[in-house]
């Protein structure tokens, strides 16, 4: 619902994470519909897609694990 989207835009930016909802939506298609949307600001839409993401896993073994190349 549009209430939701701007809720999300605003008031949740913070707790609100990039789910496509495989197999039924591929990432992809979630992205290019995600950028049709004209409620998030470009700072919002790193929260969503990333960020927000990256603060909750710190918090994890997830977030603990390193890579090498």
């Amino acid at each position: 619902p549009e209430s939701l989207l701007r809720e999300a835009a605003t008031r949740l930016q913070d707790r609100f994470l990039f789910g496509s909802d495989y197999p039924f939506i591929t990432p992809q298609r979630w992205l290019k519909d995600f950028d049709t949307l004209d409620y998030f600001k470009p700072e919002v839409r790193e929260k969503i897609l990333w960020r927000n993401a990256q603060k909750l896993l710190a918090h994890t073994a997830v977030g603990q694990m390193t890579f090498s190349s």
